[in-house]
């Protein structure tokens, strides 16, 4: 029987409220959890700030120690935190084990990263040396869409560096983050990690408490203003990895039926519910119908169901929230474009949303202009003589994008001229532990992974003498 209890001071604690969690596969409620009270909440950061004074004077090379024994403990429970994952997540079981996998690697990789101090070259005489010191409590605030990986990208980082930490996962997919903290709570001292969870009633005084130094935030860019404006009167850092509306760019010189299964996995992994999934596709008029026919016929024959079913290729969108938002959403655009359903849902009760292709769709709309953050595709025509990177570039958002094209150069000239954090050439979704990621305009402020990543839960010292 797993504990859903929350850790608070290295310990186990009974939440003082519960909350019941949903398969989306079936839209109801297959278990309860721990939910935080406030004050639950306060004794979380009193006790991480009491373990700073401690933890920050560890050798380094012992809190990276203690993560690769994180990073063990996961391989060893990796099928039951996959099956978790898939029951309040929704994703195959096959996908929620590459979820595992990468966050296993994401943790072992992270963990080898260097706090050395370095020294700046002077010719004047002057021995200056920069020196990373933690910054003290981290409040990780994580989403539903991955909620193992998206904690690998800050949690092994703040450990490292020598923070204590307050992780507060998504309040629909809570059950595999306090079971992930049920089995490595002891690997670090008593108030060093501490998990807790809410119905999105706590986040804001995670943010606005005084003795809270940094946020990292994966989620809507909504809800990152609302936490950069809760983090002002404290002046605390903030790193925010927000929405986008990335763009995908295919030029006239490429092979439809060998790019399309590419643009498609790149559209639809997880349902689409993914930060840097493509979610605008423009295609050059002279191989556009040729494309839309390939992705029409893909997601026909695209198997969505239950994750944990034989077989499954897409399970459901993870809340009934965003479910209606959705479906809203594709009637709404059948007033703007030709909507073409892919495959048959399964007869139930859950979250289900076909892959969609939209056809003859246009900047404009809501499906063009905003982060729609499921199944659904529009695909916008230009012509060779538009200056595409323009019109892509006309969005608030600026996470990724990507170009496709036989011709590489060609294609790096228009990556160049994009306003993105990432921009990749005849390939997306291809991110890596040591390459740093982050997004630029509405998209996000700050860095997660690589050496700028690791910067981020650090202050810098210098001693000069």
């Amino acid at each position: 029987m797993n504990d859903f209890s929350l850790v608070i001071n290295g310990r186990s604690v009974p939440g003082d409220f519960s909350m019941e969690v949903v398969n989306p596969a079936t839209g109801k409620a297959f278990t309860e959890c721990s939910r935080a009270s406030l004050e639950q909440l306060n004794n979380a950061v009193a006790a991480a700030k009491a373990a700073s004074r401690t933890w920050a004077t560890i050798p380094t090379a012992d809190r990276r120690a203690a993560v690769l024994t994180m990073a063990d403990i996961m391989e060893r429970n990796k099928e039951d935190l996959a099956r978790l994952l898939t029951a309040e997540q929704g994703k195959p079981i096959a996908a929620a084990l590459g979820e595992m996998d990468e966050t296993i690697a994401n943790y072992r990789a992270l963990a080898a990263f260097d706090l050395s101090a370095e020294i700046i070259p002077d010719d004047s005489g002057r021995d200056i040396r920069l020196h990373r010191r933690p910054l003290g409590v981290v409040g990780l605030i994580t989403p539903w869409n991955f909620p193992m990986a998206n904690l690998s990208f800050k949690l092994p980082f703040a450990l490292l560096c020598g923070n204590t930490v307050i992780v507060k996962p998504a309040p629909t997919t809570p059950l595999t983050t306090l079971h992930f903290a049920q089995l490595v709570k002891e690997v670090v001292p008593p108030g060093v990690l501490n998990v807790i969870t809410d119905q999105n009633d706590l986040g804001e005084h995670l943010v606005a408490h005084p003795d809270v130094s940094k946020i990292a935030l994966t989620g809507s860019t909504e809800t990152g203003k609302k936490v950069m404006a809760a983090a002002a009167p404290t002046l605390k850092r903030v790193t925010l990895e927000l929405g986008g509306n990335d763009a995908a760019i295919v030029l006239g010189d490429v092979d439809p039926e060998e790019i399309a299964p590419k643009l498609f996995e790149s559209a639809f992994a997880n349902s689409g519910q993914v930060c840097i999934a493509i979610k605008r596709l423009y295609v050059q008029d002279s191989i556009y119908d040729a494309v839309c026919d390939a992705l029409d016929a893909l997601a026909r024959a695209a198997v969505v169901g239950d994750g944990m079913a034989a077989g499954t290729q897409f399970g459901p969108v993870q809340n009934q929230a965003h479910f209606d938002r959705l479906t809203k959403l594709i009637e709404e655009t059948r007033c703007h474009g030709d909507v073409r359903p892919g495959s048959e849902l399964p007869a139930s009760s859950g979250f289900f949303v076909a892959p969609t292709i939209v056809r003859n769709i246009k900047e404009g709309t809501r499906l063009v202009d905003e982060e729609q953050f499921g199944p659904v595709l529009p695909v916008i025509s230009f012509q060779p003589d538009e200056d595409i990177a323009q019109r892509v570039n006309a969005s608030r958002y600026g996470l990724g994008a990507s170009v496709w094209s036989g011709d590489v150069n060609r294609a790096r000239e228009i990556a160049e001229r994009l306003e993105c954090g990432t921009i990749w050439i005849n390939k997306h979704l291809d991110l890596a532990p040591h390459i740093p990621f982050g997004g630029v305009k509405q998209s996000g402020i700050g860095i997660e992974m690589g050496t700028d990543g690791l910067r981020e839960y650090t202050r810098l010292s210098v001693i000069n003498d």
